[in-house]
């Protein structure tokens, strides 16, 4: 790690470069304010660039998002650190923050790549790709997935040998083994948090069998399946490959659920399931698909439509909490659950199950403000001082909070948020 400690000076600092953060500073760029956008990721545009479609709409994500990301890394307003964190933030006075920034260093020359994916055709190592959430492999040399941006290759140095390889393919001569951690204190008048959420971990409910069970998915890891940039042709168990033919949902997986700490219901779950569930239909036409479920909460524009739409397609609801799961010898799974509607405890035989799993708080910004606390509300996500009134306000002057930072919400709620954000943000420079 060099030493050396570089000094910037921006009007806005906006870390997360997911929907809501690029959204806020997009909005503050194109009022002639100086941003940077500071994402830990390799790529900025979230979670919503890795999806399949939007519900109700069913719109393609990737359509919506990929002209955004490329809006904001063109912008000559804006200025985008991707791998970096945020490690402090100092409020030295009005309209005057000072931030510690640590970016990674990729081992590539960002400027000189060229995407060709050389390195990656020859470098030998395969590890997991997280992009894919697992489902396959990636080379230690990589570029994120298809549509990353910036789309530039980068070096997982924890798994690469250092046999050189990328180095004797890559036409330019961007690898470059010598980088180091780079170390910024950057000068802002304001600051926008869009850090985004978590997903639940299902490992905390070991009676659903993830992790042991290879046919037991997370609703990302069907997302990834059901996505443009898919890593399969069509649908797959992992346990062997086949396609299924019974699918199940299990709703509120982490999500309502005090034994677990999380009695939060997080908004999205119902419709994303619904919407995987239509797409699966259309994908699978001879398949069954199920949706265990406590209720449905169609509580948006066109949501309930969209639920009567699903039923209308044939998708089977059962109203019930799933008890346990269980494995068969051929690799089929077993739910155990309560039905409500018949007053009795049933078992059920399916293909392939879909835990959707909830969202949780990234509590990662309530440890930024060395003075000046940034206050979480009783569930962890980072307090909305008038929630009413002005919902984009912190318990910090001049720091807002933009998109799923603040609470769960979908994605027309946290575009919504990242424009009070944005007008707040301008509303407290011009000051």
């Amino acid at each position: 790690m060099s030493d050396e400690i570089r000094a910037a000076s921006y009007d806005a600092l906006v870390i997360g470069g997911g929907i809501a953060g690029g959204e806020a500073a997009l909005d503050l760029a194109n009022n002639g304010y100086k941003v940077l956008l500071v994402e830990k990721d390799l790529s900025i545009g979230g979670k919503m660039i890795l999806l399949s479609k939007v519900f109700p709409t069913l719109d393609c994500a990737a359509c919506i998002t990929t002209p955004k990301v490329s809006e904001i890394s063109r912008h000559p307003g804006i200025t985008v650190f991707t791998g970096a964190e945020v490690t402090s933030i100092e409020k030295k006075g009005e309209r005057e923050f000072e931030t510690a920034v640590t970016k990674r260093p990729r081992y590539v020359v960002e400027e000189d790549c060229t995407a060709c994916q050389l390195c990656e055709e020859v470098c030998p190592v395969v590890v997991h790709d997280e992009y894919q959430y697992r489902l396959v492999g990636r080379k230690a040399a990589f570029i994120p997935f298809s549509i990353a941006s910036p789309r530039v290759a980068a070096i997982d140095i924890e798994n690469c040998t250092l046999c050189g390889a990328c180095e004797k393919a890559c036409p330019p001569k961007c690898i470059d083994f010598t980088q180091e951690t780079e170390k910024y204190i950057i000068k802002t008048g304001t600051v926008i948090v869009a850090t985004g959420f978590k997903l639940f971990d299902p490992l905390k409910i070991p009676r659903y069998g993830y992790g042991v069970y290879k046919n037991v998915l997370t609703s990302m890891e069907m997302e990834r399946q059901l996505a443009p940039t898919r890593p399969f042709n069509t649908i797959l168990r992992p346990g062997d490959g086949k396609m299924p033919d019974r699918i199940a949902y299990v709703l509120c997986t982490g999500s309502r659920d005090d034994t677990i700490g999380n009695p939060v219901c997080s908004q999205i779950c119902c419709m994303y399931s619904l919407k995987q569930a239509q797409l699966l239909m259309g994908a699978l036409p001879m398949a069954d698909v199920t949706i265990y479920y406590i209720n449905i909460r169609s509580f948006g524009k066109g949501f309930e439509e969209f639920y009567e739409q699903a039923k209308g397609m044939g998708i089977s609801f059962v109203k019930g909490k799933v008890g346990k799961i269980t494995e068969t010898e051929t690799g089929n799974l077993i739910l155990r659950y309560e039905d409500i509607n018949e007053n009795r405890v049933m078992e059920e035989e399916h293909d392939m199950v879909v835990l959707a799993v909830g969202v949780l708080p990234n509590t990662d910004p309530l440890s930024f403000f060395r003075n000046g606390e940034l206050k979480a509300d009783q569930f962890s996500f980072v307090d909305q001082a008038e929630v009413l009134s002005s919902p984009a306000r912190t318990s910090v002057k001049g720091v807002f909070v933009a998109g799923t930072a603040s609470g769960p919400m979908d994605i027309p709620d946290s575009i919504l948020s990242a424009g009070a954000a944005s007008s707040e943000a301008i509303s407290y420079l011009k000051q």
